[in-house]
């Protein structure tokens, strides 16, 4: 609040001289101008961060690399992403930014962090493997110590090891199971995907065609490691995983609740952060689905509160997901979620709310009940600046908008992410977090490809090195830990931002 009245302040001083000063000519008075844009420059995220003589001789690198980038023909904010990935992954700013120290990423889901290259590489080599091709010519795989029973939209299942070996190449197989667990392709995005209901369909279909891989339990322990060492290996030191906590099962067919999964999570989580001492580690958001009914709500609000209480360490709060526009509205969970205010517990919640383009909704009153039901932090927010008291009172209580750049473009709710609405948060410095929401499905990988975007995307030449440390910064300062925990997490990340700016500035 101090930091808002001091802005305040600032803007109407500058506004006071503006408006008392005589004009004895047609020209501006260039005193006032460098002011106003002085002023403009010290509201924005990293506006009002001051520079080492370290980090400013690494900014002015910065600032030149973005300056060339912003010269090109191609320029990949203007691109879908998957036609600039491989621009991207020539540019010298984003080789910098994998090396970058970028803190936590607070908005990715379970079955998504991980590229599927991985899944079909390792996991589908595996022995019990087999596949089934449904009706509607997508995929389900199962791990079965027994050959399994055919099911009403899958009637025929094939053993994987059998058929490879009957393959000279596998490539082609593998390259065919890829597809259909990955919205990426390198066919024109938008005669593939025409509408947001296309692109939806697709990819909740390559989720269930995934589905039968990452439940198994083995696969599940792994899945969450390599994930982890995904993010870790992109110099991102903590993960909060949004886990719909599903049914895990056993090669003999028998299943683990909700209650072992988030135990499992627990201690894959430790046993990495032991593996990774510079990693700070992670936490999960329990979710469940949007097209659920109030009972089934209900019952999830139950059980998340006693795994709050059992898993203090892990869990972190709970939230909906699922898209916003075909699904319930959080309005209509009123009563669910209100269980834990009337029971006097504490379930902290993260919702998704704003991922829409339908103004003027029911769906699009999510941003203002997420605020209502105290929200910890906003996922995606993109309809926010049509909210603006949904907008100020995120700014108020310091309710950070999660901001997934390259997941909002894919699922098509902007095309050139200049014009994403976060580039004004930006310029305001709204809270807000950068994160990836679906790396796996979008043919990304940890954090590095979002925080292009958005420095180069967003920010353009106003964004410098201190927008993104103040971003970095910000991830670990809105996360779900305790302000104790946030001190030790901030404390490890400046340690590494120190050492990255002196390996870097020269």
């Amino acid at each position: 609040m101090a930091v808002q009245l001091l802005q305040r302040h600032r803007v109407a001083v500058v506004l006071s001289v503006l408006c008392c000063l005589h004009r004895s000519s047609s020209i501006p008075d260039p005193r006032v101008r460098e002011a106003l844009i002085q002023q403009e420059a010290s509201l924005q995220i990293g506006g009002r961060v001051v520079l080492t003589e370290e980090e400013q001789r690494l900014n002015v690198q910065v600032l030149k690399m973005k300056q060339e980038e912003m010269m090109r023909a191609d320029f990949p904010p203007a691109l879908h992403f998957f036609k600039a990935r491989s621009i991207i992954e020539r540019s010298p700013i984003f080789g910098l930014l994998q090396k970058m120290p970028k803190g936590g990423a607070l908005h990715v889901h379970d079955f998504s962090m991980l590229d599927v290259e991985w899944l079909v590489k390792n996991v589908t080599y595996r022995p019990h493997c087999y596949m089934c091709v449904t009706d509607k010519q997508s995929i389900r795989f199962l791990f079965s110590s027994h050959w399994p029973k055919p099911l009403p939209y899958c009637s025929a299942w094939t053993l994987l090891e059998s058929l490879r070996a009957k393959l000279a190449n596998h490539t082609d197989l593998d390259n065919s199971i890829m597809g259909n667990m990955t919205l990426f392709t390198d066919k024109e995005p938008d005669d593939v995907y025409p509408s947001q209901d296309v692109v939806w369909q697709r990819f909740e279909g390559a989720f269930q065609a995934l589905w039968g891989l990452v439940t198994y339990a083995p696969v599940f322990r792994d899945y969450y490691y390599q994930g982890l060492s995904q993010f870790y290996m992109d110099n991102v030191m903590y993960v909060e995983l949004r886990a719909l906590l599903p049914e895990i099962y056993e090669l003999d067919g028998s299943t683990h609740g909700r209650a072992w999964v988030l135990k499992t999570y627990q201690e894959v989580t430790r046993q990495f952060v032991a593996d990774h001492p510079d990693f700070f580690g992670a936490r999960i958001i329990f979710t469940m689905h949007r097209g659920v009914n109030t009972t089934m709500l209900a019952g999830a609000v139950e059980e998340a509160m006693k795994l709050q209480e059992d898993f203090p360490d892990i869990m972190a709060g709970f939230d909906l997901v699922g898209r916003e526009d075909s699904g319930r509205s959080l309005w209509y969970f009123r009563e669910g979620l209100s269980l834990p205010a009337d029971r006097g517990v504490t379930l902290p919640f993260f919702f998704h709310a704003g991922e829409t383009d339908l103004h003027g909704t029911e769906v699009d009153q999510n941003l203002l009940d997420a605020l209502l039901f105290n929200t910890s932090r906003i996922g995606h927010g993109f309809a926010l600046l049509r909210h603006p008291v949904a907008k100020a009172l995120s700014r108020e209580r310091g309710v950070a908008v999660e901001v997934c750049p390259i997941s909002n473009q894919v699922m098509k709710l902007v095309t050139d992410l200049r014009n994403h609405p976060a580039a004004v948060l930006m310029a305001e410095n709204h809270p807000l977090v950068i994160s990836s929401d679906d790396p796996g499905m979008f043919g990304s990988s940890g954090l590095s490809y979002d925080f292009y975007e958005a420095f180069v995307g967003f920010g353009e030449m106003k964004s410098h090195l201190g927008s993104l440390k103040e971003l970095a910064m910000n991830s670990l300062s809105y996360s779900s830990l305790s302000p104790v925990e946030q001190e030790r997490a901030l404390t490890m990340w400046t340690r590494r931002w120190n050492k990255f700016v002196s390996e870097n500035s020269f």
